[in-house]
């Protein structure tokens, strides 16, 4: 029966990788209660999952009471609310921090009055900041340049005080680059794939700041979602910070060339000036996740083509 199910509350729950959570928790026998305002959400993310499964509440993480009641009777907690724009976090610094760094508190206080088992936490690879080493590795310095970075950093830091001070077991993941369906192009939150596959699909070139050799670890969405399932219940997670990447630096170049070989194009990039914030290079290190059995299966050009055929469908 539905009422037997374990609750789990996903903060972000109609955004991109929210919504792909929750479809997988409800597959996998939970409830999933989603918290959020729509302000990129959109409830067509989650249109398909049973709602007899689901609980949607309309509300915004930055407000303590809301995150109270959303929390209560929950066991576990996915936080993945967030504005995950570096450029707008540049722009409006007090902003981004209200909701990137001050809901996060929000989210383990209120984890801590309610007993909730354990929170997962989206981190990001931007809290490593432009330091050249590479592969980047959980155990390097953190040096993040751009608010967004700060943001991420300090919610993860004081996710891991609440662990060792009040006993909430918290596990963050460092995403790398995610990419996939539901990942609005239109949207100033998008990542770079999701804009160039919109437009190539529309036989417009796409826009590259930069010179294109800037490298990215892009990861599809399925693949961080079966992270965060894994670590949600491991043993050996609890406390600990995750790198979520494949473990391989595609360049923006190599990206367009793909796109344009799976849809029949040959548009030569559009280059503008590089954006402040933007690192060069970026790879995960993923050992430490590997060692608790999690594989990325989807390979960059097998994700382009479904979110290419997502995209087309969409239209």
């Amino acid at each position: 029966m539905a009422t037997d199910k374990i609750t789990v509350l996903v903060t972000g729950g109609c955004g991109f990788i929210g919504s792909h959570i929750v479809e997988a928790l409800v597959k996998k026998g939970y409830k999933a209660r989603i918290l959020d305002n729509l302000s990129t959400g959109k409830l067509e993310n989650i249109a398909a999952i049973p709602s007899e499964d689901i609980e949607v509440l309309l509300g915004d993480v930055t407000d303590h009471a809301t995150v109270e009641t959303a929390i209560q009777g929950c066991e576990y907690v996915f936080h993945e609310a967030a504005i995950a724009s570096v450029p707008i976090s540049v722009n409006d610094p007090v902003g981004t921090d209200k909701i990137n760094y001050g809901a996060t508190l929000n989210v383990l206080e209120a984890a801590r009055k309610y007993g909730v088992r354990r929170v997962v936490f989206a981190g990001s690879a931007a809290v490593y900041g432009d330091e050249p080493t590479l592969p980047k590795r959980e155990s390097m310095p953190t040096n993040p340049i751009t608010p967004y970075g700060v943001d991420k950093l300090a919610s993860e830091l004081m996710g891991h005080c609440y662990n060792r001070t009040f006993g909430v077991e918290f596990v963050c993941l460092r995403y790398f680059n995610v990419f996939g369906r539901r990942q609005d192009p239109s949207s100033p939150y998008s990542g770079v794939i999701s804009i160039f596959c919109d437009r190539l699909v529309q036989g417009v070139a796409p826009v590259i700041f930069g010179d294109g050799q800037q490298s990215r670890d892009f990861v599809y969405v399925s693949d961080v979602v079966a992270a965060n399932l894994l670590v949600m219940e491991h043993p050996d997670a609890a406390g600990r910070t995750f790198n979520v990447g494949r473990g391989k630096a595609t360049s923006l170049l190599d990206i367009a060339h793909l796109l344009n070989d799976l849809t029949g194009h040959s548009l030569q990039p559009i280059h503008k000036e590089p954006r402040p914030g933007d690192i060069r290079h970026s790879i995960a290190d993923n050992t430490a996740l590997t060692a608790l059995g999690w594989l990325p299966k989807v390979t960059i050009r097998d994700g382009l083509a479904e979110l290419i055929e997502a995209i087309q469908i969409a239209a």
